[in-house]
């Protein structure tokens, strides 16, 4: 099971990685070092600057950045001085704690450690080779560059790239240390730049009084500016600032505004639709204006098209039959769906949304007319009868049916349940997460299998113990509600068979 993934964030990881490619190893020499617990901390500590991957064996996607990631290892050990980049298997249970340490969501994560291990970072550049070299050297140099000329700044400012350029009288003072720290901490994600000429910038203008900051983006309005150099202001201002209005669906690893979407907790307004239809460029311009207007706010647009949009689809359970379709997911997990939307419903829909107005948006497989299996089945329409209002105790596994690991569990699963068979208080169930909603208010899934115990008192546990039938026969005893209740009854019945006993004495004592 992936842990610690959330949301669409974990289903773009499992979606990507379910196809495994054939890579064979070659006899060559390594210059990748392999790391475990055994030597982790070891070589980490003594290296200010190394490159770390948490892979997989099975990670379709390590796969194909391994000779990469080797080729661009062997290049920077030519650099001077030598630049180390090394591998972790993050799926071994003995690597797993490391893992967890380093924040590891999904397969490969690249990380860039420096101090010995004290400061670490996001690697958030290429995946190829040359890539790899060119963002990792760039990483070991200055956090901001001096930009002197205009040919500088032309050739450091990318206009398709966020660039954050600060503007000083001098290169000393409070205001110009604060920019130069936040540009350390922020250097893998963003590029930094200074300048004493305002003039050298794009759209640079004399009449600006420095010290300022300028962001230039590739968006909405090109370029922001602030004159706060406090520290938190300085990220705030870096953070809101990188934000468009609009976010286009795309899964290309570039598309950085995807994942930050998905990981935040603002409310997601989206629009799905055919961009070849006759009305896409009309329905695409209205709600533009909707999501420029509400910029800042709790809110996140996304505009996707159909076709490439399939994987998002699929997590929410939508069909290509419904667009051009309008969808929001509030932070408290709640849907809203306006399918074959006109042009002069958007507005108005979206408004009824926020006014509390529209039916949350469901969605429930059938309820099985027959469920004679040993695990039975429940779907989020059944799911109140069977795990909450039985007054059963209820194993219940959250599955997908491409899952490996849910494929290997549930012969298991069927044993527990077969184990169970002449006890009409036990049931062990399970939960295709794919075709139904989850109730996320009170079931975390981030990752397949999960699965919970909910007893007959309704009290919910998640299971994270072994996959042996012994171990779920175990924990089910432990801690299933009629247990507390059998002892309570064992105890009374020892009480009234003690008084009985001593009846006589305790007459003649009275």
């Amino acid at each position: 099971m992936v842990s610690n993934m959330n949301g669409f964030g974990f289903f773009l990881v499992a979606i990507l990685s379910a196809t495994f490619s054939g890579i064979e190893a070659k006899d060559v020499k390594e210059f990748v070092v392999t790391l475990d617990h055994s030597n982790f901390t070891e070589i980490v500590s003594k290296h200010d600057f190394i490159v770390l991957e948490f892979y997989a064996p099975w990670c379709g996607h390590c796969k194909n950045l391994a000779p990469e990631y080797e080729k661009a290892a062997s290049e920077l050990s030519k650099n001077d001085p030598a630049i180390t980049l090394a591998k972790i298997d993050a799926s071994d249970e003995s690597n797993r704690d490391i893992a967890l340490e380093y924040g590891v969501q999904g397969f490969p994560t690249l990380k860039i450690v420096r101090n010995g291990g004290k400061s670490i970072q996001d690697y958030k550049g290429p995946r190829e080779a040359a890539g790899i070299v060119n963002y990792v050297k760039k990483q070991l140099g200055p956090a901001s560059v001096e930009i002197s000329s205009k040919d500088v700044a032309s050739n450091v400012i990318d206009e398709k790239k966020i660039f954050i350029a600060g503007v000083f009288p001098k290169f000393s003072g409070d205001e110009y240390e604060n920019f130069i720290k936040v540009a350390e901490k922020l250097r893998s994600d963003y590029e930094f730049g200074h300048t004493t000429d305002a003039t050298v910038l794009p759209k640079g203008d004399s009449s600006v009084e420095g010290p300022f900051i300028r962001l230039f983006k590739p968006f909405d309005e090109l370029f922001a500016d602030s004159k706060d150099f406090n520290l938190d202001a300085i990220e705030k201002f870096i953070e809101s600032e990188d934000s468009p209005s609009l976010i286009e669906f795309d899964m290309s690893p570039s598309n950085v505004y995807l994942g930050k979407m998905f990981t935040s907790d603002k409310t997601k307004v989206m629009l799905l639709l055919d961009y070849s239809s006759e009305n896409a460029s009309a329905l695409k311009s209205k709600f533009a204006d909707i999501a420029y207007l509400l910029k800042g706010g709790n809110y996140s647009f996304l505009v996707g098209d159909v076709e490439p949009s399939k994987p998002l689809m699929q997590y929410y359970k939508l069909e290509a039959s419904q667009a051009p379709l309008l969808f929001v997911q509030n932070s408290n997990d709640k849907k809203y769906l306006k399918v074959n939307v006109e042009i002069n419903e958007v507005v108005a829909w979206f408004k009824k949304v926020l006014d509390g107005k529209v039916e949350q948006f469901k969605v429930s497989q059938p309820i099985p007319k027959e469920n004679n299996e040993p695990v039975k089945v429940v779907v989020l329409d059944s799911l109140e009868d069977v795990v909450f209002n039985s007054g059963k105790e209820v194993l219940l596994e959250f599955y997908a049916p491409w899952c490996g690991h849910c494929k290997s569990l549930a012969p298991i699963l069927d044993e527990v349940a077969v184990s169970y068979k002449n006890d009409p208080n036990v049931v062990i169930a399970k939960y295709d997460a794919t075709a139904n909603d989850v109730p996320s208010e009170t079931f975390k899934v981030q990752g397949f299998p999960t699965l919970y115990f909910v007893n007959g008192n309704k009290e919910v546990v998640e299971y994270n113990g072994g996959r042996k039938k012994e171990d779920f026969v175990e924990f089910i005893e432990e801690h299933r509600s009629d247990k507390k209740n059998k002892t309570e009854t064992s105890k009374k019945t020892e009480t009234v068979e003690e008084q009985k006993d001593g009846s006589d004495s305790a007459k003649d004592e009275l």
